[in-house]
Parts: structure tokens; C-alpha cells; sequence
């Protein structure tokens, strides 16, 4: 009796060493699985620190880079002049207290375009807005993909250029000339279109201005409409079938307007159209539309 306890005993005995040695090899095994989850955790952590420093650093040598573009142009290449005796009123309104009158009587800008189609061919315009940052040559090509990344020298560049869309005949401006923009976070290229809406910058009149110049003529845009919008493609349609989907086109886009400018459109208008994104994410986007109300040959 007393050994058949003996051996139960050691057999007892036998289980829990056993049972103890695979409790402490599963403790040792989470702990294990715990000490790598930290690692990975610590690992993809400083890979992302480092993504986002790389991203950082090239986002701001892109910044310099278009900046000190858009300097050298501005330094070399624009000037504004009192309006030739060639120039013409567009669409004029019959009331003559409308705020057509005070802006057609603003200085238009002029540019050599013989040296900035040396430095791109692409180039179409210049563009520039009262207000705002947005002081640049506008260049087109045969899709609306390239300039997204590429600077006025072609150079690959996350800041892009500022660019018209490619449907847009840029000699004979059709119902809606579109010109897009990267919004960039340091206000260069479309960045401080955001400044549109702002009380700032829509409580001054003299911000209501577009001025576009081309190789074949200069022109005055006046503003009719600001807002943001998410993303869509009505606002950038190009072409109407009837004259009747031409107003209703306008008039939507006058009745979005964040700012309520007193300024008629009507199916006689040719228009310009800005956009550019409200946001990083890229979600929303901010618009601006003007109609041409003046231009000269050059």
C-alpha cells in the first residue's frame, strides 16, 4: 500500500514538473511574442518618423525651388501699362452704375512672352490675382497629368505649375477657360486662393480682378463667384449643347457664390474658372470664377 502511494506520489510529482515546464515555456513564449509586438511597434515607428522627415525635406525643396522660379520670372518678365487705344469692352451692361465700368478702367497686364516660351514652350498665359499670391505663367499641354508634378522648367516637382486644361483653346477663349493649381500649404502656386474666402479679401473691391495675359492679347476678368465645393465635374465643363444649359451652367455657379457680388452673367459671357484643392486630403476644392469683360491685341 504504502509504495503503490510511493509511486502515485512520484507520478504526481512527475505531472506538475512536467506541467511547470510547459507553463514556463508558454510564459516564455508570450513574453517572447510580447518583446517582438514592442519591436515592431518601435521599428515601424522610426520608419514612419523617417517617411515623414524625407517627406518634409523634399516637400520644402520643392517650395524653394518653385519659388525662386517664380521669382526669377516675376524680376524679368511683367509689367502693367495704362490700356492701349486698341482695347475693347466685352459684353457691356446698359446700367451704367454696374461695377463693370470701374473695373475696365484698371491697367492690364502685359508680359514678354518671347523669353518665358524660351524657357517652356508650353506656355499660354500669365496669370495674375488682386489679393492674392497668384502671380504666374500658365502652361498646357495635352492632358491635365503632367504639371501635377512637374515645375515651369519641366523638372520634377511635387509643387507642379500652374496649368490651363488641355480641353481649353487659349487664343480663342471658349465659354469656360479653366486654369488649376496645386493649393500649397506656404501659399505658393494656388495656396493662397484660399484667401478668397475670407472677409478680407472679399470686403476689398479692388481684389475683384483677374488679369490674364496671352501672347495674342491682354484681358480683365471680373468676379462673380467664390465657394468651396467637394470634388466634382460640373464646375469644369467646357462644352454646352444649347445656350439654355449655357445660363443655367452660369447661374448655378453664381448662386454657389459665398460672396454675393451684384455682377450679372449671361449666355454673352466667356468666363475663367481657378480651382484648386481646399485641403492635404484633397476632398474639397475651392473655385473662383470671373467673366471677361476687356481685352486689347497685342
Amino acid at each position: 500500500m504504502n509504495q503503490q502511494k510511493r509511486r502515485k506520489n512520484i507520478n504526481n510529482k512527475r505531472k506538475n514538473q512536467i506541467k511547470n515546464i510547459s507553463t514556463r515555456k508558454v510564459k516564455s513564449k508570450n513574453i517572447f511574442l510580447k518583446d517582438f509586438f514592442y519591436f515592431l511597434i518601435i521599428v515601424l515607428s522610426i520608419i514612419m518618423i523617417i517617411f515623414s522627415l524625407f517627406k518634409i525635406i523634399n516637400w520644402n525643396i520643392d517650395n524653394k525651388k518653385a519659388k525662386k522660379l517664380q521669382m526669377e520670372i516675376i524680376e524679368s518678365d511683367i509689367e502693367e501699362e495704362p490700356t492701349k487705344d486698341n482695347s475693347m469692352n466685352v459684353n457691356p451692361p446698359e446700367n451704367e452704375l454696374d461695377d463693370y465700368w470701374y473695373y475696365i478702367k484698371m491697367d492690364m497686364m502685359s508680359i514678354d512672352f518671347n523669353e518665358l516660351k524660351e524657357k517652356n514652350p508650353d506656355t499660354v498665359g500669365f496669370i495674375k490675382v488682386n489679393g492674392t499670391n497668384i502671380n504666374y505663367p500658365v502652361v498646357q499641354t495635352d492632358d491635365n497629368r503632367f504639371y501635377l508634378n512637374h515645375a515651369f522648367d519641366k523638372s520634377i516637382n511635387n509643387a507642379g505649375w500652374i496649368f490651363a486644361d488641355y480641353r481649353n483653346d487659349m487664343v480663342n477663349f471658349g465659354k469656360n477657360t479653366i486654369i488649376y493649381g496645386h493649393g500649397r500649404l506656404n501659399n505658393t502656386m494656388f495656396g493662397s486662393l484660399k484667401n478668397i474666402l475670407k472677409s478680407s479679401w472679399y470686403n476689398n473691391k479692388d481684389n475683384y480682378i483677374i488679369k490674364f495675359s496671352t501672347p495674342t492679347e491682354n484681358t480683365l476678368w471680373q468676379v462673380f463667384s467664390i465657394y468651396s465645393i467637394k470634388v466634382e465635374s460640373y464646375y469644369i465643363t467646357t462644352d454646352f449643347n444649347t445656350l439654355d444649359e449655357y445660363n443655367t451652367f452660369l447661374q448655378t455657379l453664381k448662386n454657389r457664390s459665398q460672396k454675393n457680388f451684384n455682377t450679372n452673367v449671361n449666355v454673352n459671357d466667356k468666363i475663367i474658372t481657378l480651382s484648386t484643392c481646399q485641403d492635404v486630403a484633397g476632398s474639397g476644392r475651392v473655385v473662383m470664377h470671373a467673366k471677361l469683360i476687356k481685352k486689347e491685341v497685342r
